[in-house]
């Protein structure tokens, strides 16, 4: 298994983590199908969502992965009146990552990251490792301080 960038600055920060593989399937780049691949209860897979603030420009917003991101909660987590996803053909040129891989970790630029309070039930959570077909198993307060992430509600 080839690692990636985001377990490469994991490495760096000496977090402990696991590399986890997965079956990519085209058709079906949700949360659930990876949650499903893994074995994995649905709500410990979280998912990396780029969103638009009308005031503050581009942020983070990381959930689990059966839930739909509240735009307005977000907005008002981040400073914003409202918010939007960006657009699927921005990902790539905003994060350095594509749809399906966009990993919380390495992105191109350090945007301000809020991730969902269910994190903190878990001892583990998965999120991308950057690469569709690999997750990151590690532990959410490791992550939160690496990240600088806000824990909230965006459900």
């Amino acid at each position: 298994m080839k690692k990636t960038n985001a377990a490469r600055l994991l490495d760096k920060a000496k977090i402990s983590y696991d590399l986890v593989e997965y079956t990519v399937d085209e058709a079906d780049l949700s949360a659930v199908h990876v949650a499903e691949s893994l074995g994995q209860d649905v709500d410990q897979v979280f998912k990396t969502l780029v969103l638009r603030g009308k005031s503050t420009g581009i942020f983070v917003a990381i959930i689990p992965g059966s839930a739909e991101v509240n735009l307005k909660k977000a907005a008002k987590v981040s400073g914003n009146k409202s918010a939007e996803m960006v657009l699927m053909k921005e990902l790539l040129q905003l994060t350095g990552y594509i749809r399906g891989a966009c990993s919380p970790l390495g992105m191109k630029k350090h945007y301000p990251v809020y991730i969902h309070k269910t994190c903190m039930d878990f001892e583990f959570i998965f999120v991308s490792a950057g690469i569709r077909g690999q997750q990151l198993k590690v532990n959410p307060d490791d992550l939160i301080s690496y990240i600088r992430a806000v824990v909230c509600d965006l459900i």
